[in-house]
């Protein structure tokens, strides 16, 4: 059987159709759900294997990326979230939905209060960026990422995208534990060194996504869900593989 693919929509959400193909595409049962529908029926949590949070521009940004949707998960859907998480259920934040899952304290994991551990802010170069990547992924606990051992190419489309983490030893924390899921290379492979345009925001250590210490949460900027299909602009239809993981894993479940 098909897993059940949950993908939350939020006014200003424009990536949602994308994520939509690629879940069907890799063999899941994708469903667009409104947030508003949630709040009244909140029980629809676990009807689903899977979560995602597209991206876009969640509520016009208007307090910063991610923070309005990150409120919205925190005041209404913590419990349900929470469990959602501690089933082992996979669950992916993509740009937005990447800042969201950082903001809400979901990513890196374990967080509570105001004080974050991690954040993402504006590009170091203070302007959107939209271009293609190359991403390595690193040995991790991302099951998501695990056995993809090829650079995966994705486009960026995003003002604050750049990672970073309070202090050097939350990053060594991240990198110790398994959790730096997806970094900024150049096409070769060679490291970004967080070189533009290779590290097109200027994220610490080159990262463009984190899990966390489970393995079951992915965020991060890039999107995979534009790169499903072989074509021209550099599209090889290897952000394709990233969801594949997702959908085998939640199959298991």
């Amino acid at each position: 059987m098909k897993p059940k693919a949950l993908i939350l929509h939020a006014a200003g959400i424009n990536r949602d159709n994308d994520v939509c193909q690629a879940l069907s595409l890799a063999g899941a049962d994708p469903h667009i759900v409104h947030v508003n529908q949630l709040k009244t029926e909140k029980k629809l949590f676990a009807n689903f294997q899977m979560l995602i949070i597209p991206g876009g521009f969640s509520y016009g940004d208007a307090l910063g990326a991610g923070k309005l949707f990150a409120l919205d998960i925190a005041s209404y859907f913590k419990e349900e979230a929470s469990a959602f998480i501690a089933s082992g259920k996979p669950v992916m934040g993509i740009c937005n939905g990447f800042q969201t899952l950082v903001k809400s304290g979901l990513l890196p994991g374990g967080e509570s209060g105001t004080q974050k551990s991690c954040t993402l802010t504006h590009n170091e170069r203070n302007r959107f960026e939209c271009r293609w990547v190359s991403l390595s992924l690193p040995k991790s606990s991302c099951i998501w990422t695990g056995g993809i051992t090829r650079i995966v190419r994705c486009p960026v489309a995003h003002g604050e995208g750049r990672f970073l983490t309070a202090d050097n030893a939350v990053l060594q924390n991240l990198r110790n534990r398994g959790q730096v899921a997806l970094t900024y290379v150049q096409s070769n492979g060679a490291p970004a060194e967080g070189k533009y345009p290779d590290n097109p925001n200027g994220s610490i250590f080159d990262i463009a996504g984190i899990c966390n210490e489970a393995g079951n949460i992915l965020g991060l900027m890039p999107h995979p869900e534009n790169n499903i299909f072989e074509g021209r602009n550099g599209s090889d239809g290897s952000g394709l593989l990233i969801f594949e993981n997702g959908v085998r894993y939640a199959a298991q479940i």
